[in-house]
């Protein structure tokens, strides 16, 4: 009796400790998966509702056809892994453009992409993709003018936009330019969607372009705005109100999306690369160390971290830059990038990265010089 009492306790423990340990893999891989960070895709589908924007050919509505790419490119991007993707709207409701932006923070968004079409009085054609800039010029105003003019329709515009006034070049040039942290990664993916739409769909390239576009400035992440084509040429026009012409921009735009995400994650490729070295190195540990380090090396390469790039010309002392010392200023066009560090050791670039970002430089990157020259940080690996 003793005996079976004693079997019956020792099952009865082993399922105890079964059900504890599985229970912790539980706990430990939810753990694992919540920490984990979707990358959050916010798709703006311009104007809606009472506002229909630029009306084109046999009377087709900018809002509709945005709308219908939208969401097509957001169906493409829903069926990957780690995507999230949030709509500032999904049917034909009007959407202030303050909304739109706190749709996009509210979300703690890593991307916001907004879609529209253009219009002229000529037969003008092409694509052109816009980033946040304060530099204006007349053209360049009245673009921004045609998009910012649907704040009149709003409530109570003036106090939520504090007086900004869509029809003043100076209002538009007083923006606050909280986006300028991102700037450079916005102007990054805008150059991907417009080489893709141009090569793709064999539009004329009408450039990545600068202006204060309202739904631009309220959000903080890095940011675009694409005028997909001209509802008012009657070629363009036609092929943007097509269900096939609105298949082949949701297509273009969602690639290259994913090529932007793509290019961010390659960061990592360096860890990737050494942990491959390890696996296959049947040397001594030590042996794999040096072999390891030796990787990391890239000669006539010059890796750096932009931390900030501007407008204001700022001296480089570290008080200027949150303590950072060994910062470097360079004049690009109407602007200025800030870099930090310099090494042709990628696991270094690594180090000054993080302390950049411990310093409170979360959005900043590394990039690759080769012999003087700006390239890909993915086409070091690529050659090497």
């Amino acid at each position: 009796m003793n005996s079976q009492l004693l079997i019956k306790n020792k099952m009865t423990m082993k399922h105890s400790l079964f059900f504890v340990f599985f229970m912790a893999f539980l706990f430990n891989n939810h753990s694992i998966i919540a920490q984990k960070k979707e990358f959050i895709v916010v798709l703006d589908a311009g104007h809606g509702g009472k506002d229909p924007g630029k009306v084109g050919h046999n009377y087709a509505k900018e809002k509709d056809i945005a709308l219908k790419i939208v969401l097509q490119v957001g169906e493409i991007l829903e069926k990957e892994r780690g995507i999230k993707v949030v709509y500032t709207r999904k049917t034909d409701v009007f959407v202030d453009l303050w909304e739109r932006g706190r749709i996009a923070n509210k979300a703690d968004a890593d991307l916001f992409v907004s879609i529209h079409c253009n219009a002229h009085n000529s037969q003008a054609s092409g694509s052109e993709t816009w980033v946040l800039g304060t530099h204006v010029n007349r053209q360049n105003f009245e673009v921004a003018k045609a998009e910012n003019s649907v704040i009149l329709l709003e409530d109570n515009y003036e106090m939520k936009y504090k007086g900004f006034d869509p029809n003043s070049p100076d209002s538009v040039i007083g923006l606050t330019l909280m986006q300028e942290e991102y700037l450079d990664k916005s102007i990054q993916l805008a150059s991907i969607i417009q080489e893709g739409l141009t090569s793709n769909l064999n539009l004329l390239d009408r450039g990545v372009k600068q202006a204060g576009f309202v739904v631009l400035h309220q959000t903080y992440m890095p940011s675009v705005l694409i005028e997909t084509g001209f509802l008012t040429n009657a070629v363009e026009g036609s092929f943007l109100n097509s269900e096939s012409g609105q298949g082949k921009y949701s297509k273009s735009i969602s690639s290259d999306i994913l090529k932007y995400i793509q290019q961010l994650t390659l960061n990592t490729v360096g860890n990737n690369t050494n942990i491959a070295k390890n696996e296959t190195n049947t040397g001594s540990k030590s042996n794999a160390s040096t072999t390891n380090d030796a990787s990391n090396i890239f000669n006539n390469i010059e890796f750096k971290v932009q931390i900030a790039s501007g407008t204001n010309r700022l001296e480089t002392r570290p008080n200027n830059f949150k303590g950072l010392s060994n910062v470097e200023r360079v004049k690009v066009d109407n602007g200025y990038k800030y870099y930090f560090g310099n090494t042709s050791d990628y696991t270094e670039i690594k180090k000054m990265h993080q302390m950049a970002k411990s310093k409170g430089y979360t959005s900043s990157f590394i990039v690759a010089f080769e012999n003087g020259k700006r390239i890909p940080v993915e086409d070091v690996f690529k050659k090497s």
